[in-house]
């Protein structure tokens, strides 16, 4: 038997041995739909609870820590709507009232934004980064509502409905205002401990023992990737948390828990203002039959729904800035509790960018030893033309898609290989460059050489 032969049988054979394992199933579609989120986004730590009438199942660590990004709104919208119950606040009470000196403006004039503009995501503020700036690591959340003070606001408070992470941050900062108390201590002995959360944490938490490392996307393979977590931006977006708390927090949303009578009333509050599709309030969406919010920063993603008529919810932990995927996965997993067909889980905007980036790479290196080799002058240049106006694109469209500056985008959110991917495009229209520039130079000795 030839060499051939025997090389195409056993191409074969391992075509059919990958073909028989990718259609292998479980007998629960729940950790297939798992297997097949952390196949797709390379994430290697995901933990999930699915509630059903008051009992829980768990897939992967139920006591590992993640942090659960803007997941944390719901806790700080339930701590001011708290205060409302109590009578310490008002829906219409105005950032400026409470937290004087603040001002805020629409088409050059003064306006109010109110708490209740506030917790339904409609002050005019929105999640520009440029315009908008998170606070810096070391600034505490009374600096960083000043340095949002006197900004100018996309619409009209109350008009419009703009997602924003400073909704919630100015949020924190006037329940420290009324409280009188740091919002950590706030949260901990007024939201968290009556609660019974016990394994949330108001940021990082003291002992750090069963943390989940985030982590960061690079040529499909993923690193441990730290990102300081910033007091001033922590009620909107930075608690920790693990599964099993999730557990009873979809339990108190769906009336299962027994809780105080405030945190009742506050809790049924918010739920009367999520009654249609697109409703927004406090942290929580309102979607077709269920109630949820995602969460995403750097180096995690997070997703819960509930539906209290069902008595059902689903929290979805991971540990990798893959939202789409982790959304899709947890909406997957809802339907198959609710007896639905339901979709395969969807691929993320940075695992595309990291597909396409590590193609990008590889193209990069082969174009690169290409050059020593390729000898038309017009193919070089169209070469590099091609590179160069790429390269000019990405960093023109980038900060507008994003809606944040380019080192952000490169540094902190994207996979490691757009970075990689860019310096090689850099490389090569160097190196052609340099090849042209040679190419030049001998060209003129040839013909210096010959007059």
């Amino acid at each position: 038997m030839s060499k051939k032969i025997i090389a195409v049988i056993m191409m074969i054979m391992i075509s059919v041995c990958f073909s028989i394992g990718a259609k292998a199933e479980s007998a629960d579609p729940i950790e297939d739909m798992i297997l097949e989120f952390k196949d797709k986004t390379c994430c290697d730590s995901v933990s999930v609870v699915v509630y059903e009438k008051g009992k829980a199942s768990f897939y992967g660590d139920k006591d590992s820590l993640y942090q659960i990004g803007s997941m944390t709104k719901a806790f700080t919208g339930l701590a001011v709507e708290k205060m409302m119950v109590e009578g310490l606040l008002s829906k219409d009470d105005t950032v400026s009232d409470l937290i004087p000196g603040f001002e805020a403006y629409y088409n050059g004039k003064k306006v109010d934004i109110t708490i209740d503009d506030l917790m339904r995501q409609r002050s005019g503020f929105t999640n520009s980064e440029k315009d908008y700036p998170s606070a810096s690591e070391n600034m505490t959340l009374s600096e960083w509502v000043y340095g949002m003070s006197g900004k100018s606001l996309k619409s009209m408070p109350g008009s419009e409905y703009a997602y924003s992470n400073a909704n919630y941050n100015i949020l924190g900062a006037i329940i420290e205002k009324v409280s009188k108390r740091t919002y950590h201590e706030y949260m901990e002995n007024e939201i968290l401990k009556p609660l019974g959360l016990n394994n949330t944490y108001v940021g990082f938490p003291s002992e750090s023992g069963n943390v989940i490392e985030g982590e960061r996307l690079i040529y499909r393979n993923t690193f441990e990737y730290d990102i300081p977590v910033k007091k001033a931006s922590i009620p909107a977006g930075y608690f920790y948390s693990d599964a099993k708390d999730m557990s009873r927090w979809i339990d108190i949303w769906t009336d299962g828990a027994d809780v105080s009578p405030q945190l009742k009333s506050a809790v049924d509050n918010i739920k009367s203002r999520l009654s249609d599709k697109g409703d927004y309030y406090s942290g929580w969406e309102r979607f077709d039959d269920v109630t949820g919010h995602s969460g995403g920063t750097p180096n995690y993603s997070s997703r819960i729904v509930f539906s209290d008529k069902d008595d059902t919810g689903v929290c979805v932990l991971t540990n990798l800035n893959v939202s789409a995927s982790t959304d899709s996965l947890c909406n997957g997993i809802i339907d198959i509790v609710k007896g639905r067909e339901h979709g395969m889980v969807s691929n993320d905007v940075w695992t595309v960018f990291d597909i396409v980036f590590t193609c990008v790479t590889l193209v990069g290196i082969i174009l690169f030893a290409s050059v020593f080799w390729i000898r038309k002058k017009n193919i070089l240049i169209l070469a590099v033309t091609v590179l160069a106006l790429l390269l000019f694109t990405m960093i023109i469209l980038f900060p507008v898609i994003f809606s944040a500056p380019l080192r952000e985008i490169l540094f902190i959110w994207a996979p490691a290989s757009l970075l990689g991917g860019m310096i090689m495009i850099c490389t090569d229209i160097v190196h052609i460059c340099i090849r042209l520039f040679l190419r030049k130079n001998n060209a003129d000795h040839n013909k210096t050489g010959r007059g």
